[in-house]
C-alpha cells in the first residue's frame, strides 16, 4: 500500500474466514462492487446480479490490482482455480450482499446520528421530504435520500431510489462529516431485498401503503410484501419505533411484524385507534386545512398542498419526527411551511382562464386512483388525465392503470411513458384496453407525449384541471436504450405558453 493510505483488515470489516494471502488479516485500501472502479490494493465484492454474476469479472479485478475478493458460494464456483498462485485473499459468505453492506458501513465508519427509513408502494418520496423539512424547521441539519437524489442541507445525485450499499454508506459518511445530523431515506423493495440497507443504524421506520408494483421483479404479491416487511423484521432494531399507516389493509400485517420484534408502534390514519389521527379535511383551490389529534388532543393546521393523500403523508412524516425525539408542538408548527416534492402533485402551469396543470409520479393503478380522487375536491370543473405505462416492467398493471384513469377522470389521454425496449404502440394498446373496458369517460390515444400534453392543455376550460401521470420529476424519456430529454413540467409550461400566445 502507498505510504499514508488508509487500510483496514478483512477482519476489521467483519469479513472473517478468509483464505489465501494472510487470511482475514489481509489489509485492503478500499471496496469496489464494479471492477471498473478498482484500484491496486482494494477489495472486490463479486456480487450476484440479475444478468451476470460479479465473479465473472474476477480476472479483470486481478489485472486492476485487487488484493482480496468477497463473494458467495456460486461466485466461488465461478472463480474456481483462478486464484491459485495469486497473492489474493478470498472470503466466501452465504449472504454476501449483507456482508458487503456491513463491510461498507465499517469502512466509512460514520452516519448521521438520527436515521429514518420509509417503505411502501407509494408516498415514500413525499414522506421522506416532508420529514426532512420538519427536521430543518426544528433546526436540525437534515437530508432525504431517494428517487429525487439527496436533498436538503447536503446534495448528491443518485441513479436508484435506494442506492447500492457502498454508495449509500459513502453518502451517509460524507453527509455526517458535512454536519448533517438527521437523514431520512426511501427503502425500496429492491433495496431491502438486495441488502443495501444492512449496516444503516436506524432509529425509526415508516410504512405508507401497499399495492401492485414491481411484480416483474418480485413475481408475487407475497414476495413483494415480504420484501417491504423486511424493513421491520430485519433492519429496524428491537428498540426502534415503527410508524405505520394503519388505514392501509396491509398496515395491520406490518404492525404484527413490528410487534413480534418488540418495536414500539405509532399508528397514523383516520382509524380511531391511531395515535396520530386525521379527523377532518377542508379543501380549496390552493390547499387544505387539517384537523387532527395527537394523543387525544385536537390540532388544526394549514397545508398548502394539493391532494387529500398529502395529509396522510404529512402526518406519517410528523409521526416519524416525533418518534425521532422532536417536540410535537414544533413538528405541527412546520405544517404551513411544507412544500411539495418535485413531480408529486406539482402545479406545473396555469392557463389564463384559471385551469390548472399538475404533474405527478403516479405509475401504478392505485397511485393513479389516489391522485385522481385526491385532486377532485380542489377542482370545480372537469379532471383530465394523461396516463401511460413503462416498458420492460410489470405488464399486468397496464390495463389496470387505464381502468383506474377512466374510472376517476372525466377525460383520459393514453400516451407513451418510458417504452424502453418494447413496442410503444403495444404498451398503449394494453392501457387503452383497460380504459375503454371501464367506460364512463372520453378516452383518446396520442402516442407522442409532448403532443398529448399540448392536446390536454388545449382541452382545459375554466375550472378544469389536467394531471399528467407517470414520470413526475424525471427529466428524460427512455426509448430503446437511449434517454431522450423530456420533462413533463417543462412541456406543460411550453404548452400553456404556446396556447396563450406567449411564445
Amino acid at each position: 500500500m502507498p505510504n499514508g493510505q488508509i487500510t483496514k483488515s478483512l477482519a476489521e470489516l467483519g469479513l472473517h474466514g478468509a483464505t489465501g494471502a494472510r487470511g482475514s488479516a489481509r489489509r485492503v485500501s478500499g471496496i469496489a462492487i464494479d471492477s471498473r472502479d478498482l484500484r491496486p490494493g482494494m477489495l472486490f465484492a463479486a456480487l450476484p446480479g440479475t444478468q451476470v454474476h460479479g465473479a465473472s469479472f474476477v480476472e479483470r479485478a486481478l489485472k486492476a490490482g485487487a488484493t482480496a475478493i468477497v463473494t458467495d458460494p456460486a461466485g466461488a464456483a465461478i472463480i474456481g482455480d483462478t486464484l491459485i498462485g495469486q497473492e489474493v485473499g478470498l472470503v466466501v459468505m452465504r449472504d454476501v450482499r449483507a456482508a458487503v453492506a456491513g463491510a461498507a458501513a465499517l469502512w466509512f465508519g460514520v452516519q448521521p446520528a438520527m436515521m429514518a427509513a420509509v417503505t411502501g408502494t407509494n408516498g415514500k418520496t413525499s414522506v421522506t421530504s416532508f420529514l426532512r423539512q420538519i427536521w430543518q424547521y426544528a433546526g436540525h441539519k437534515a437530508i432525504n435520500i431517494g428517487t429525487t437524489g439527496v436533498d436538503g442541507d447536503w446534495h448528491f445525485p443518485l441513479k436508484h431510489t435506494t442506492p447500492d450499499a457502498l454508495t449509500l454508506q459513502r453518502i451517509l459518511s460524507e453527509a455526517a462529516e458535512a454536519g448533517v445530523t438527521h437523514a431520512a431515506m426511501e427503502a425500496s423493495s429492491h433495496g431491502i431485498e438486495q441488502r443495501r440497507l444492512e449496516g444503516v443504524m436506524l432509529s425509526v421506520a415508516g410504512f405508507t401503503n401497499f399495492s401492485q408494483d414491481h411484480l416483474d421483479y418480485h413475481k408475487t404479491f407475497d414476495a413483494y410484501f415480504n420484501a417491504k416487511a423486511g424493513l421491520f423484521s430485519r433492519l429496524l432494531p428491537e428498540d426502534g419505533i415503527a410508524v405505520i399507516n394503519i388505514d392501509d389493509p396491509k398496515g395491520a400485517d406490518i404492525a404484527r411484524v413490528a410487534e413480534d420484534r418488540g418495536q414500539e408502534i405509532l399508528g397514523v390514519g383516520k382509524n380511531p385507534g391511531a395515535r396520530m389521527r386525521l379527523v377532518a379535511q377542508r379543501f380549496d383551490a390552493t390547499g387544505q386545512d387539517l384537523r387532527f389529534e395527537w394523543r387525544g388532543q385536537a390540532y388544526q393546521q394549514r397545508l398548502d398542498l394539493i391532494g387529500g393523500f398529502q395529509a396522510e403523508n404529512v402526518l406519517l412524516a410528523a409521526g416519524l419526527a416525533i418518534a425521532s425525539g422532536d417536540d410535537p408542538a414544533h413538528v405541527f408548527a412546520a405544517f404551513p411551511h411544507l412544500t411539495t416534492v418535485r413531480g408529486r402533485m406539482q402545479l406545473a402551469a396555469r392557463r389564463g382562464n384559471g385551469a390548472s396543470v399538475f404533474v405527478d409520479f403516479a405509475h401504478t393503478p392505485d397511485a393513479i386512483e389516489t391522485v385522481l380522487q385526491a385532486i377532485r375536491p380542489h377542482v370545480m370543473g372537469r379532471v383530465v388525465a394523461i396516463v401511460g405505462a413503462g416498458g420492460d416492467r410489470d405488464r399486468t398493471k397496464r390495463p389496470l392503470m387505464g381502468a383506474a384513469a377512466a374510472r376517476f377522470a372525466d377525460m383520459v389521454i393514453v400516451t407513451d411513458d418510458n417504452p424502453r425496449t418494447e413496442d410503444a404502440a403495444t404498451i398503449r394498446d394494453a392501457v387503452m384496453a383497460g380504459a375503454v373496458a371501464e367506460g364512463g369517460c372520453d378516452v383518446r390515444e396520442v402516442g407522442d407525449r409532448a403532443e398529448a400534453i399540448l392536446r390536454g392543455v388545449d382541452m382545459l376550460e375554466a375550472g378544469d384541471a389536467l394531471i399528467i401521470c407517470g414520470k413526475g420529476h424525471e427529466s428524460g424519456q427512455i426509448v430503446g436504450h437511449d434517454v431522450l430529454p423530456f420533462d413533463d413540467v417543462e412541456q406543460a409550461s411550453i404548452a400553456v405558453a404556446a396556447l396563450e400566445g406567449l411564445i
